[in-house]
């Protein structure tokens, strides 16, 4: 990403899009490590000019994170979310990729559950997630433990 133009910076597709053949909406999350998060401040502006929001109120729930979405409007096709490298939330994110990428019947019971959730909280998005936390706090306890 030429507009973050910092060294040292991470650039990793994550989501449900980032695993080949998984059932996804059609937004990209974009995970972007930095050597700090301060750094952020100076990639907001470019990243801004290029379309994105910037919103701050999501660091209420996730203090780690600077969180970009990409149009303006809904509906989004872009999240871009700022963590430093190496972080807790990096990591979960990556190993919870690449386990999903790697096991093929994890992704399938994973979509099975999203497709579930989202018919049953069609207008929830919160309860849609919350739906999801248990899969994949699972998940992040194998590659943990895995990755030690």
């Amino acid at each position: 990403m030429a507009a973050i133009g910092l060294p040292g910076v991470a650039v990793e597709h994550v989501g449900s899009t980032a695993v080949p053949g998984l059932a996804a909406k059609p937004i990209i999350d974009i995970l972007v490590g930095l050597r700090s998060l301060r750094d952020a401040a100076a990639v907001i502006p470019p990243l801004e000019g290029l379309g994105y929001q910037y919103l701050p109120e999501r660091e209420i729930e996730t203090p780690e994170r600077r969180f970009l979405a990409r149009p303006k409007t809904k509906p989004r096709l872009c999240h871009i979310h700022m963590v430093e490298v190496g972080s807790d939330f990096s990591e979960r994110h990556l190993l919870f990729r690449d386990y999903l990428r790697a096991h093929p019947d994890a992704a399938r019971e994973y979509e099975d559950l999203k497709r579930a959730l989202a018919a049953q909280f069609r207008e929830n998005r919160e309860a849609y997630t919350e739906g999801k936390t248990p899969f994949v706090r699972r998940i992040e306890g194998i590659t943990l433990r895995s990755s030690r």
